[in-house]
């Protein structure tokens, strides 16, 4: 396994990637011709925020399993194509927390009491005292828009210092507010209450020029905005416009719409303080992202334990412990499906029930549909893109949590159904770790999941099972494992073989043959 290291890192990073005996190679400042042509030869990439991970840069990375953002914002990565590849993108949203807020903070603080300003005055010869008069910030009020871990920390100073604060947060609840002891609001009341605008929110469709002219409008002459969080949320015509007219009394910026930023105008003024995003730059903070960005990969690489994911449910390493065989028995249930059922997919229903439901199942839903589609897929299905692909297929996919069980402590049943027909098939663990398949349609048997087998329908009759056992073993074929299960006596059964070789299509044809065999289908899981 071998990791790419793109960006700047902490040494620490590829220290702890070679510890984990995953070779890393560090090649900063390439351009994107030249990252296409040497990705394929790695499954991780690991970057910060100067390399662009694009849908070309993704369709060249035939190996890539998992993208790392040593930070918290992922907008230089695209994950839509990432996720259709089956390719986890991963983040370190805490390990900048408490630098990003300090930052943040510290621009508030130095835009009330004017003090780049004044600092580059008196470095020019000047001593002008009064010019540079500043506000006090106790007893001020201060809206937060975006209340994540940056955000808290944020309210935190704030309220160390004086401050009231307000804040909007659309997962926020009323109890939460409580215990960091903000007010939570809407955006509509926030807007004319605040003296003070600090923004901590994610950029996404929603949130992009989230503060432009009509929200200027509604606040307090002379509100004062300080951005730290991703470029793009705030209008930056809009702000020179309210900076221009007086309604913002100054802005302090790290973040911008481009970077390195083109409005120039909007720098220039002198009510505007800035940084080149600066947010997460502290040695701490660097080598915190290093560290925890390498251990997330290498726990995946490794273990397959998913911790940070942008486009995957979390599984952390003692939780993927305990659900890992019902992850594999969903994705074997998933390939007998596949293997037996036919036409075209159109709905899938999996029905958990028992103590499988004390876990997180959208890792086994995951699980089921990777072995239901890469049998009729002619891309790569994974854990990651197995929903999505089963979404632009057109396949309906439910869940299902029901109770206990009366014969199984715990069950998956996966109900599919086709353009010409309906199957269903269930499977349990017998103990922690025994798979096995307990039901295919009206039938009842218990078969391991395993190696070749071969499973056939036939008549309820004397001899069924003993004529297709000779025709195995006059083929050299030995029977490793036998199951079978009926409706009534005399009418219809199945019979589940494991088996230690593959039934060729010649001998298949010569079962197919025998009296009273309905039907026969091979299966290799």
């Amino acid at each position: 396994m071998s990791v790419l290291i793109s960006d700047r890192l902490a040494p620490e990073c590829a220290g702890i990637l070679r510890q984990a005996g995953i070779q890393s190679d560090t090649k900063t400042g390439l351009s994107p011709e030249e990252l296409k042509d040497i990705i394929g030869a790695y499954e991780g990439l690991i970057v910060r925020s100067a390399t662009k991970v694009t849908s070309g840069i993704i369709e060249a990375a035939t190996h890539l399993k998992v993208i790392g953002r040593a930070g918290a914002g992922v907008d230089n990565i695209d994950v839509p194509s990432a996720t259709r590849r089956g390719i986890i993108v991963m983040n370190t949203p805490g390990g900048n927390t408490i630098s990003t807020a300090e930052h943040a903070f510290s621009m508030l603080l130095a835009l009330s009491r004017n003090i780049p300003q004044a600092a580059a005055s008196l470095k020019a010869g000047r001593w002008d005292r009064k010019k540079y008069t500043g506000v006090e910030v106790h007893g001020k009020t201060l809206g937060i828009i975006g209340v994540g871990k940056v955000g808290r920390e944020m309210a935190l100073r704030a309220r160390a210092f004086g401050m009231e604060v307000l804040a909007f947060d659309p997962f926020l609840s009323s109890d939460a507010a409580a215990k960091i002891g903000v007010e939570r609001i809407s955006l509509d009341e926030l807007w004319p209450r605040v003296d003070y605008i600090s923004i901590h929110a994610p950029l996404t469709d929603e949130t992009r020029h989230l503060v432009s002219d009509a929200q200027f409008a509604r606040c307090r002459k002379g509100v004062r905005l300080i951005h730290c969080a991703r470029g793009g949320i705030v209008d930056e015509g809009a702000l020179l416009r309210a900076l221009e007219s007086g309604q913002v009394a100054g802005a302090a910026l790290d973040v911008f719409e481009s970077e390195p930023p083109e409005n120039r105008e909007l720098l220039a003024r002198e009510e505007v303080i800035c940084t080149p995003h600066l947010g997460a730059s502290t040695e701490e903070a660097q080598v915190a992202v290093a560290i925890q960005i390498a251990e997330q990969i290498a726990d995946f690489l490794k273990t397959g334990s998913v911790r940070n994911s942008i486009n995957l449910p979390p599984i952390e390493r003692s939780v993927y412990q305990k659900i890992r065989f019902y992850i594999e028995l969903g994705e074997k249930i998933g390939h007998l499906q596949a293997q037996l059922s036919k036409g075209r997919l159109t709905a899938v229903s999996i029905e958990y029930r028992g103590n499988i439901l004390d876990y997180p199942i959208a890792p086994i839903t995951s699980a089921v549909l990777t072995g239901l589609l890469s049998k009729i897929s002619d891309m790569p299905i994974n854990f990651v893109n197995a929903l999505v692909i089963a979404r632009e297929w057109g396949i309906k996919v439910d869940e299902i949590r029901s109770g206990e069980h009366e014969d199984f402590t715990n069950l998956i049943t996966i109900h599919c159904t086709t353009d010409r027909e309906e199957r269903v098939v269930a499977g349990t663990l017998f103990g922690k770790n025994d798979p096995r398949i307990v039901r295919i349609n009206e039938y009842h048997c218990e078969a391991p999941p395993e190696g070749d087998m071969l499973i056939c329908g036939n008549e309820d009759v004397p001899g069924v099972i003993g004529r297709i056992g000779s025709l195995l073993g006059e083929s050299g074929i030995n029977i490793a494992r036998m199951s079978w299960g009926r409706e009534q006596v005399g009418g219809r059964a199945i019979t589940v073989l494991n088996l230690d070789s593959p039934v060729s299509d010649a001998l298949l044809e010569q079962i197919l043959a025998r009296k009273h065999v309905l039907w026969a289908e091979r299966v290799k899981l």
